[in-house]
């Protein structure tokens, strides 16, 4: 689908940069690749990314386009360009594979997933070099929350949960369609059908597992359609389940710049469900194909997240918590706490605090150990929120400190940014920006904090940081959001996911997720 248009961020619709990087190889005569120095053929991009339809590997018929590393400027190799026809054989292929793998044994399929968990461990170090390479992740960021967690997810669910569960027995009186009786009844999970995974830039590997790997538990097929930007772990992934055994088009994958690629996706008669991740505007538009066709949807969609700190909290905790803004994926996260809303006998310390946060963080290259914000995904992303920076200047906004690009020769770099003395009505404080762009909004009371909050298009995650637990969690129960974070950024991996208003429709993680890509029947009988 295209990328967002208006005020809301074009992060995950938005096309990658294809650049002048020199081609893949270049400079390196005994054909390794220039980050993990295995064969170039390993990674299969020396002559260009296949498509992965029906089991085999198919050229595309739209050729290649480069994906470029956004710290070095540099092409990592050659994704494919699917043809819409392409897109439909992949949907066909997962239809055909759907009958089958649906009967399959739910102990086939979880051994299956976690066969896929560990040949995705056994090769992190490679497989997160190529991350880093796509998406500028740190080495650190790669390896344990892009690929290591995929890892986890697959291994979440390759063990068979419950897929039926009893009702409470009715008793039924004398009437027009029958005698008195007990109606005994059980609901039962069943899968969708076919899914179409519509993935984001942010995090190649994490994302699509969270979406494959319990779609394929509860028997479900996938048509994975990855971010143009960095579609080539995707393909990975697709290698490590061919080898795990999964059956020719139980898994397919696609790519594309074009957006008809995923709109073929979306609208193919074949699929029963679409799981997307991504801009707000283009989860309109996918929510308009399922609505006529009466498709499933599971949307996690753009955030502003609202970190409400109030005058008892510890700041220091509260500052190391919304910091993760500056560093983590450079902001590329709609988790972040990128709305500080700051009760007024804190706010200047905690302004001065957090300024002193950010020009403390080291930028540079993603492969320095030493460095922990790296460049942004693309050099369209990142005039994007450098507009978002020179747009809160002139909307009365105070730059304290960032907004600017370090002295690096190359890559798509931004100064991790805090904007203070914001006022609610500024588009830098309403807007998905999607880099490590903070602001600043003062607040008097509690009622206000939590007014403030609320006062947003999105609601996906918001926090509260106050020494006062009763208060911290009557104000969380105050908030329109999908999650709360009291006093932490961190997530419980079994807690249900997803957001509130524009910020998407479902929830999954833990078993939620096994509940999202099933549909619910029941069964009743007199007993």
């Amino acid at each position: 689908m295209g990328r967002r248009g208006g005020g809301d961020p074009g992060r995950r619709g938005e096309r990658g940069r294809t650049g002048q990087g020199a081609a893949l190889g270049a400079g390196h005569p005994d054909g390794e690749h220039p980050v993990s120095g295995r064969p170039l053929a390993d990674h299969g991009l020396l002559a260009g990314q296949r498509l992965f339809i029906a089991g085999e590997w198919a050229d595309p018929d739209l050729g290649h386009y480069p994906v470029t590393d956004p710290a070095t400027e540099e092409t990592v190799g050659h994704a494919p360009e699917a043809s819409p026809e392409q897109v439909r054989a992949a949907c066909a292929a997962a239809r055909d594979a759907f009958g089958p793998w649906s009967r399959t044994r739910p102990e086939e399929r979880a051994a299956l997933l976690g066969r896929a968990a560990e040949i995705i461990r056994s090769r992190l170090v490679p497989y997160a070099d190529l991350a880093t390479a796509e998406t500028g992740a740190t080495t650190g960021t790669a390896r344990a929350l892009q690929v290591g967690v995929a890892a986890a997810r697959f291994r979440r669910y390759a063990r068979v949960e419950p897929a039926e569960w009893p009702v409470v027995p009715q008793l039924n009186e004398a009437g027009p369609i029958g005698g008195a009786a007990v109606m005994s009844a059980l609901a039962i999970r069943q899968p969708v059908g076919v899914v179409a995974c519509v993935t984001s830039y942010n995090n190649p590997w994490a994302n699509p597992a969270g979406k494959i790997a319990p779609a394929l538990a509860m028997g479900n097929t996938v048509v994975v359609k990855p971010a143009p930007q960095d579609p080539l772990s995707v393909y990975r992934m697709a290698e490590a389940l061919a080898e795990a055994g999964v059956p020719r088009g139980v898994v397919n994958v696609v790519s594309g710049r074009a957006t008809a690629v995923g709109e073929a996706a979306v609208a193919s008669p074949d699929v029963d469900m679409v799981s997307f991740t991504g801009s707000t505007a283009v989860g309109w538009r996918i929510a308009e194909v399922c609505g006529r066709g009466m498709k499933r949807q599971l949307m996690e969609l753009g955030g502003k997240g609202a970190a409400l700190v109030f005058a008892d909290a510890d700041l220091s905790a509260a500052v190391a918590g919304i910091g993760t803004t500056f560093s983590f994926y450079s902001g590329q996260i709609c988790t972040a706490p990128t709305r500080v809303l700051a009760q007024r006998p804190v706010y200047d310390r905690l302004v001065e605090q957090l300024a002193a946060y950010a020009r403390r963080l080291p930028i540079g290259g993603p492969r320095d150990p030493a460095t922990v914000v790296g460049p942004l995904i693309s050099a369209e992303h990142r005039a994007r929120v450098e507009s978002y920076v020179e747009l809160g200047r002139k909307e009365g906004a105070v730059v304290v400190t960032g907004g600017e690009r370090p002295p690096l020769d190359r890559g798509f770099y931004l100064r991790p940014t805090l904007l203070a003395d914001c006022a609610k009505d500024m588009r830098v404080a309403r807007e998905e920006i999607f880099g490590p762009v903070v602001s600043v909004i003062p607040f008097d009371d509690e009622d206000e904090g939590v007014a403030l909050a609320n006062d947003s298009d999105y609601g996906l995650i918001d926090y509260v940081w106050s020494a006062d637990t009763s208060r911290a969690f009557r104000v969380a129960r105050l908030l329109r959001a999908g999650g709360v974070g009291v006093n932490t950024v961190a997530r419980n991996m079994e807690a249900p996911f997803g957001g509130f208003k524009q910020s998407g429709v479902g929830r999954d993680v833990g078993v939620h997720a096994l509940h999202a890509y099933s549909e619910v029947q029941s069964i009743v009988w007199p007993g």
